[in-house]
């Protein structure tokens, strides 16, 4: 080989390298949630911190496709098979098992990170926590436990209180699930149960108005995104009513409901943005463990109960996280 010809091969061994390196197309990540990005601004804003904490930036060093299901569950699965077109390299499916289920009837090899308010176990998800053994893991929001501290709560609040309405998304199995432990741990306090089931016409107003006849005492509201999205109409209408309600999270209370608990939703959605920055990175989901939320926090709203005509007790008060004035 001639001295020009091996400089000029040498040189392009040296050059081909970097030249591929600056064609690589921009990642493009998916985000699938079933709600509306009006009511999940800060839960964005929480996510794209977790993946910034790993070096992508939005609009700089990734794209982020968000698809909302605007309330309607049946719109996911079309909107997953969208994103699978569209060629992305992972999928957050977010706000709860239908997003993550239409998902992975989606794709098996695109990585998904969920956020789910159950266990994603039982619900078939993953094989088991600490292995997920598939394309997907994810964060998991709540336990048993936790729904059961929320019946605890309200009984601390109300103990001579003698029947429990529970709201629950009859459309969404996590919700119904959640609503099934409602009941078996007010049952063990004693307490009679009343379940108020709305389906995809939210029809909340004839819902709480099915309360009256069963002179509930108090209500839970269940952990489903739909919900979170209509939380102004249905704090307003626990108040019209006159019903102590607990919530699952801290925008209730904030909007003006009377008190929440349960895991921070921001911290899950960062959590969930630092495991789609560990994927990128080369990380696979099926050596990720499913993550269980550790931050929790209890919200009480003393103007709400004021309006009812409540006492918190101090023992209460002294457990708030959070007291809205």
């Amino acid at each position: 080989m001639r001295r020009r010809e091996f400089i000029t091969t040498l040189c392009g061994v040296a050059v081909l390298p970097l030249a591929a390196r600056a064609q690589q197309p921009t990642p493009v990540v998916g985000f699938l949630n079933g709600a509306s990005p009006t009511e999940l601004g800060p839960r964005v804003d929480a996510f794209r911190d977790g993946l910034a904490a790993n070096g992508f930036f939005e609009s700089r060093t990734i794209v982020i496709e968000f698809r909302w299901g605007l309330g309607d569950y049946e719109r996911l699965p079309e909107m997953a098979v969208d994103l699978v077109r569209r060629g992305v390299a992972v999928i957050a499916a977010t706000g709860g098992a239908p997003s993550v289920r239409a998902a992975r009837a989606a794709t098996s090899e695109i990585p998904i990170v969920f956020t789910i308010g159950a266990d994603p176990v039982a619900f078939g998800l993953v094989a088991s926590l600490n292995r997920p053994g598939s394309n997907v893991t994810g964060i998991s929001l709540v336990s048993g436990e936790v729904v059961s501290k929320r019946v605890a709560l309200l009984r601390d609040l109300l103990p001579v209180a003698r029947v429990l309405g529970v709201l629950t998304n009859s459309t969404s199995t996590a919700s119904e699930t959640e609503a099934h432990i409602a009941e078996r741990t007010a049952h063990t306090l004693g307490w009679e149960t009343k379940v108020l089931r709305v389906d995809k016409g939210w029809d909340f107003d004839a819902a709480f108005q099915s309360l009256a006849p069963e002179r509930v005492d108090a209500l839970l509201v269940t952990t489903d995104p739909i919900f979170e999205s209509q939380r102004h109409r249905i704090v307003a209408l626990a108040g019209q009513h006159a019903i102590p309600t607990i919530y699952s999270l801290r925008e209730y209370p904030v909007a003006g409901g009377l008190m929440s608990y349960g895991a921070s939703i921001n911290d899950v959605y960062r959590q969930a943005g630092l495991y789609v920055g560990r994927i990128l990175k080369g990380e696979k989901a099926a050596d990720l463990p499913v993550m269980q939320a550790s931050k929790f926090e209890l919200i009480i709203n003393l103007k709400a109960a004021k309006t009812l005509g409540l006492s918190i007790p101090q023992a209460l008060l002294a457990l708030a996280d959070e007291v809205v004035e």
